[in-house]
Formats: structure tokens, sequence, C-alpha cells
């Protein structure tokens, strides 16, 4: 158990490292010696866990969708809310997920596919957006197709916009306005009226997710 618990910390750091110089130099630039020197572990444990820098790329590309689970909202509008309001959180307080938009978004990043995290999101919000049609929740002439795909690429633009201008300070209001002119188009009023638009929920949210995880990695451990 203790030689396992050590490899999982082993890799964790490597992505970290990985994601810190993805970040700051990009895929093309990044190099193998970078990361090896932000992780401070040997070429062969590094290639134990990633044998390539595109594999290492992929991994911090993953953790884009990973994490706690939302929980789940009586309005499943909310919940398309929410999982916007968490990443805009995230991405002002986890450099691994800042990382893994900068790779997703990287047009100098030949050779690597960055389609899984937009193809995730996308397929979520399907799932959300159907459900939420099934609940009566959306007025008829909604498109979830076309809803759900608009939501992530609105999302990459406002946050590039925001990075930009204020290192993400500002990324929750922003991501709050396009929600609130979105669902004033695909809710039915009395939907629309319960929504929680709140710009701290993101971080409330991510607390309690967080909170949850290591309660649960505690009784895990505990076994």
């Amino acid at each position: 158990m203790a030689k396992q618990d050590r490899a999982i910390r082993t890799r964790r750091a490597i992505l970290e490292a990985a994601a810190i110089v993805f970040e700051k130099q990009g895929f093309q630039a990044a190099t193998i010696t970078d990361i090896l020197k932000m992780a401070g572990v040997t070429k062969g444990a590094l290639y134990f866990h990633f044998q390539s820098k595109e594999a290492l790329a992929h991994g911090v590309l993953n953790e884009q969708g990973s994490g706690p689970a939302l929980p789940p909202q009586p309005v499943k509008l909310q919940e398309l809310i929410d999982s916007g309001s968490v990443l805009a959180h995230r991405l002002r307080t986890d450099h691994l997920v800042r990382a893994s938009i900068r790779l997703t978004l990287d047009q100098q990043a030949t050779g690597l596919d960055r389609s899984g995290p937009f193809r995730h999101w996308s397929e979520v919000n399907v799932e959300v957006l159907t459900l939420a049609q099934q609940r009566g929740e959306l007025m008829p002439n909604v498109v979830i197709s076309d809803t759900a795909e608009l939501y992530v690429g609105a999302f990459a633009g406002l946050q590039m916009m925001s990075q930009t201008l204020s290192d993400y300070q500002d990324l929750s209001h922003r991501h709050l306005v396009l929600q609130r002119h979105v669902m004033s188009s695909i809710a039915v009023p009395s939907v629309l009226a319960a929504l929680d638009f709140s710009e701290d929920r993101g971080a409330r949210l991510a607390a309690e997710m967080d909170l949850a995880a290591a309660d649960a990695e505690c009784e895990v451990a505990a076994v």
C-alpha cells in the first residue's frame, strides 16, 4: 500500500510540474528536461508514468474533466450554470486546470489531439439539457446540441478574454453574464426565476466538493 501511495504521489507531482511548464511555455516549447527539473524526479520515474510529452499533455488535459462530481440540483439547468461556475473558480485557483485550458486552446500544439475536453463538455451539456427538456424546463424552440456547443465555445472565448484582461479575476462575472443571457432565451419563466446566478456560487460549490472528496479519502484510508 505504501509503495502504491508513493507512486500516486509521484505521478501527481509529475503532472503538476508538467502543468506549470505547459502553462508558461506552451506545448511546443516545453521539454521533458524542463518538466524533470520542475518535478525533481528521475527520467525513469517520469517515463514509468508517462511515455512521452504527448502523454503528459493528455494527462494534464484530462484534469479539465476530473475532480469531484457536481452535486445534483432539483433544477437541471442549475447544473449547467454550476459546471461553468466551478470551472471559472478552478481557473483562478488550480494551475492544473489553467494548464489544461491553455493546452486545449494552444494553436501551436501540432500533433496533439486537443478535441477531448471540447467533446466531453459538449456531451455533458447535452445530457443535462436533455434531462432539463424532459422535465419541462426548456422553451420548445431550444436545439439541445446547438445550445450545448454554444456554451463550450462561448466559455472558451470568455476565459481567453478574462485571462488577458484580469488574469481570470473577472471570469466568474463574465461567465454569469453569459449564463443570464442564454438562460433567458432557453428556460421557461418559472425555472428562470428559480436559478441562482450568485458570483460566489462556484467557490462555495468547489469547497463543498473538495471537503466531500477529502472525507471520502479518509473513509477509504480507514478501511
